[in-house]
């Protein structure tokens, strides 16, 4: 993701064209998108491992954006697998998790099961020696994901979690401008995100680490953590529903240098899932939901320049295809792991979801899973 205007990198431009005023002098544009067109990508043999809601966003996306091939789905259930593939136009469905993975003709595994069972779907792809891309969060907690990515890394394949977030346009003229340090040294984040799900939706459940904190939570607590690192210091309040998960949680935290990030997640209500970036130099304000494709703009400290990135909003139709054919680009030129969401980051997300777990006291272990 190095291409910019005339060769050389927005940062670098920015820099030289404010010579010695760079900390005085905020940018008249913003830097456009680095990544490279999807349709572009080179073809890769997609094997998808489970058949949800999330499988089928993620299937429809690729199949209308990129040349990606949908080639195999894997179910539990050999009737679920073929309802899948006759439904998306896949030709070969598998009646088990096994069988998908050690198909010759498939480069690499989507797994797109419930968070619980990430750590041992993606240690069965890996260990059948195929790429993986597995849904977010990458596992219920730091330790079960460092196992996952030393697998990986000792086996020699590609491995990223699917947090789509961080492979969209968006994020990477976000990255530029952070890396050119427009917004100077960044002293609180602002987070949240809400959503109404009915109480027959798999995150009522226990026994699958359901609640907000793993699923909504994962977007604004990567955000904090891209931004702020692993924090020195959680604290927390969470309210306990009925069904025995957790209901809503809000917690603040602060890191080694004072920076803080709020963060805020329920499965009562849908919320604006707002997120800011306060810098000593500036701002980043998002316009919708930070989290899917949209708008945001970058403001000077006080607030006299307001820059613009503008594109409609979108979701997961308009999104998901971006990380899909990122990988394509990465593995068709021997690197495994992606830029745009390298597996330290995603260590780091999990070691901060672990912290606000233990500030919250939420245990998945008391519904039966294994820790």
């Amino acid at each position: 993701m190095q291409r910019a205007s005339g060769n050389r990198l927005w940062s670098e431009q920015y820099a030289d064209a404010h010579l010695g005023v760079f900390d005085m002098t905020f940018p008249s544009a913003l830097p456009a998108s680095r990544l490279r067109p999807p349709q572009d990508a080179p073809p890769m043999r997609w094997g998808i491992l489970g058949t949800g809601w999330i499988a089928a966003k993620f299937t429809e996306s690729v199949k209308a954006h990129t040349r990606q091939v949908i080639a195999a789905v894997g179910s539990r259930s050999e009737e679920a697998a073929k309802r899948f593939a006759s439904e998306w136009g896949i030709q070969n469905a598998y009646g088990s998790y096994q069988e998908l993975v050690q198909a010759s003709d498939i480069d690499i595994i989507y797994v797109a099961t419930p968070h619980g069972q990430h750590h041992e779907h993606v240690l069965l792809a890996i260990n059948a020696g195929k790429h993986v891309l597995v849904e977010k969060p990458m596992a219920l907690n730091h330790a079960q994901a460092a196992e996952m990515v030393a697998a990986a890394r000792k086996k020699g394949v590609f491995f990223a979690e699917a947090l789509w977030t961080y492979f969209l346009p968006k994020f990477d003229v976000v990255q530029q401008i952070l890396d050119a340090g427009v917004i100077g040294d960044i002293k609180s984040v602002y987070t949240e995100y809400g959503e109404y799900l009915p109480r027959d939706h798999r995150i009522f459940d226990p026994t699958l680490a359901g609640g907000p904190l793993l699923d909504l939570g994962t977007y604004p607590v990567s955000l904090l953590t891209k931004l702020l690192g692993v924090p020195s210091k959680v604290v927390g309040v969470a309210t306990d529903d009925p069904a025995g998960v957790n209901g809503q949680l809000a917690v603040a935290m602060m890191n080694y240098h004072g920076a803080q990030g709020t963060m805020a997640t329920t499965l009562y209500g849908f919320t604006p899932t707002g997120a800011a970036v306060i810098g000593t130099k500036g701002s980043i304000r998002f316009a919708n939901e930070f989290h899917l494709p949209g708008s945001f703009e970058v403001w000077s400290l006080d607030g006299s320049v307001r820059l613009k990135y503008d594109e409609p909003r979108g979701a997961h139709f308009e999104g998901l295809f971006h990380e899909a054919a990122g990988i394509a680009y990465v593995i068709s030129e021997g690197s495994f792991e992606s830029p745009c969401r390298p597996l330290d980051a995603s260590l780091d997300t999990m070691k901060t979801l672990d912290a606000i777990r233990s500030a919250v006291a939420i245990n998945f272990s008391r519904a039966g899973l294994r820790e």
